[in-house]
């Protein structure tokens, strides 16, 4: 399947909240919900100042696209195990008397035939209605979630979130947004693309992509491949492949002023082995800055550990051993090709980009520095 792309660069998805009803009260409670192809997680959260206070969570590994890439359909097996997680955020959402809420599904039920089924039984066995969102609104919510580590010196970005069945990338060209503004104006997308008359300062996305390739199916499509080296290897190209039509790609960039920022499971388990941690710590690996020689290092560790090893490596952790090496074969093959040697750290992404989206059109956050 190629890669999904707009109808013309420059021009970013149109907003697609809804209408605003008046603004809540501050002390009400939002939820996010993420169904992805591997995992399904959620946010409880409250507005507080211009960020949020995260008051539950959930996150659990479904593994819901297991099998689509043959068949082209979600598992009896898999809906179950998504069932059952979804109950338990149910039962939350109802303890807290969350009254705002998204609740979304990504590339698996994007790509799969029996999607509108799957969710009519979720509907049926726990209340909750999932939405299919599209790729460019998958972006458009992964890059907001970036905006509190954005650089105020940075004037060309590139967020990518690699995610269980799809990878998105956005390249936002900052440089016509003084600098205290540009985390500011990248929040500002929440809104779809700001006009060139628009009273504040602009970020122009540039282009962006969804590759139909992430950690889930990048995985299963070289299953067959029995040395690891050589798996790994044919991964990291194969993706590289993929991303032959990013318009950005084309040209040399200059590398002052350019940040990377990634999100996704693979670049913080990869951050947190580079520091050593037993056992996860957000606050260490949120906004960590790692350089492409520190990142290198730890996926030729990886390597030399081999299946068994990854298997058994806390740092990994059992939910993530098996993906590990697929989403390393995507972060490498975006380091050969952008012209930086730092990476920023995420650990945010669709949910954080969720909430702050209904707390934005609710005009519930301040407005102030990050």
């Amino acid at each position: 399947m190629p890669p999904e792309r707009p109808d013309a660069a420059g021009a970013f998805p149109k907003p697609v909240e809804r209408a605003a009803p008046p603004v809540p009260d501050p002390a009400s409670l939002y939820a996010a919900l993420d169904l992805g192809t591997n995992s399904c997680r959620m946010l409880i959260a409250q507005p507080k100042g211009n960020q949020f206070h995260v008051v539950d969570s959930f996150s659990k590994s479904v593994q819901l696209g297991q099998g689509l890439e043959t068949s082209g359909k979600l598992s009896r097996g898999s809906m179950q195990r998504t069932v059952q997680a979804l109950r338990i955020c149910q039962n939350k959402l109802k303890k807290h008397e969350v009254g705002r809420m998204r609740l979304v599904a990504t590339e698996a039920c994007r790509r799969a035939t029996n999607a509108g089924q799957f969710i009519g039984y979720v509907r049926r066995e726990t209340g909750l209605r999932l939405e299919i969102i599209q790729p460019e609104e998958e972006a458009r919510l992964a890059v907001i979630s970036c905006a509190p580590l954005v650089s105020t010196k940075t004037e060309q970005l590139l967020v990518v979130d690699i995610g269980g069945g799809s990878t998105e990338l956005v390249w936002i060209d900052l440089t016509r947004v003084p600098r205290l503004e540009r985390p500011r104006a990248i929040m500002r997308l929440h809104a779809g693309f700001a006009n060139d008359d628009s009273p504040f300062p602009a970020a122009r996305v540039v282009d962006w992509i969804s590759v139909p390739l992430g950690v889930a199916t990048l995985r299963e499509q070289f299953n067959d491949v029995r040395d690891d080296a050589a798996r790994f290897a044919l991964m990291s190209w194969f993706f590289e492949e993929n991303l032959a039509d990013f318009s950005p790609y084309e040209n040399e960039q200059a590398r002052e002023g350019f940040q990377v920022i990634g999100t996704s499971g693979t670049i913080t388990t990869v951050a947190a082995s580079h520091l050593g941690l037993r056992r996860y710590d957000r606050n260490k690996v949120d906004g960590l800055r790692m350089t492409s020689d520190q990142i290198d290092a730890v996926i030729r560790e990886y390597l030399a550990l081999g299946p068994e090893g990854r298997r058994n490596d806390p740092r990994i952790g059992r939910d993530r051993q098996a993906l590990i090496m697929s989403g390393a074969a995507i972060l490498q093959a975006l380091l050969r090709v952008w012209p930086t040697d730092r990476l920023s750290v995420a650990d945010r992404g669709l949910r954080e980009g969720l909430l702050y989206a209904q707390m934005s059109a609710d005009g519930v956050l301040e407005d102030g520095p990050y």
